[in-house]
């Protein structure tokens, strides 16, 4: 995801800011063990809610990599040989579960800036025996896909990290034809964040920095040409740290997944 001027808080140091997600996220593909702001791995993934059969039939790295905030696969509904996008694809874990949704005769698209990330999916998924889907290079704001060519857009605790969250929704809607569903989690707050927790690179690339507020979230979507159908909160997600969980409790920075479809 790249840092955009337009859409970050003056005081933010923007070059910090993309390397600080870079390294945070360089880390959680390369050593998940260590501790995070954020809870990871298969616990976390069948506590909000995804499928242990699901998860049985994909490599167990990609599942141990996993820094997801919500589940959402009920809401997207994949069907046999759609396309799909992956903003912020990570470790893969996201994109193989749909890669098993689309079947063969279906393709994922995974989309990451992080290099450690997009070269253990790929290795995962090379090893897997999956020869639908693919890891490309790239920030979320600027997906390099045709006009109107995916049936479905996914993103997992990505687009928080994000200084352009309007133009990230703009794109996911341009990419995707006309009926096509953009399903995604992510961490929101019922708060307006002050610059003190905004301008914190740190963070931010905790997820929580970056976070918009719910109504300016779900208006960013709709201005994009998107139209809401379906928005739930995820309390079993928890930040792990004290600085991270105080933001929370005062700010109310939570997890939602929804389902938002193009007119």
């Amino acid at each position: 995801m790249a840092i955009s001027a337009q859409a970050t808080p003056a005081a933010v140091n923007r070059s910090e800011l993309e390397e600080r997600v870079k390294a945070m996220y360089h880390e959680v593909a390369e050593t998940p063990d260590h501790d995070f702001h954020f809870e990871m791995g298969r616990g976390l993934a069948e506590r909000l809610g995804y499928d242990p059969a699901a998860l049985d039939r994909i490599p167990a790295a990609a599942i141990g990599s996993f820094a997801g905030v919500g589940h959402f696969f009920d809401l997207v509904a994949l069907r046999p040989g759609e396309s799909v996008l992956d903003l912020g694809s990570g470790s893969g874990m996201d994109s193989l579960i749909a890669a098993l949704a689309v079947g063969a005769g279906g393709r994922v698209e995974g989309l990451d800036m992080t290099a450690a990330q997009r070269e253990k999916a790929t290795r995962l998924a090379g090893d897997a025996g999956f020869s639908n889907v693919e890891f490309h290079a790239g920030y979320i704001e600027s997906p390099p896909f045709s006009d109107g060519s995916i049936d479905a857009v996914i993103s997992n605790g990505v687009i928080n990290l994000s200084a352009d969250k309007p133009r990230v929704f703009a794109e996911a809607a341009r990419v995707l034809k006309p009926g096509g569903r953009l399903a995604l989690a992510d961490i929101v707050t019922e708060k307006p964040l002050p610059e003190s927790v905004s301008c914190n690179a740190t963070l931010w690339a905790a997820c929580i920095g970056g976070a918009l507020q719910q109504d300016a979230y779900r208006a960013a979507i709709e201005s994009a040409g998107l139209v809401i159908e379906a928005w739930r909160e995820h309390p079993e997600y928890r930040f792990l740290t004290e600085s991270a969980q105080g933001a929370s409790s005062t700010y109310g920075v939570k997890s939602i997944s929804l389902l938002a479809i193009k007119r």
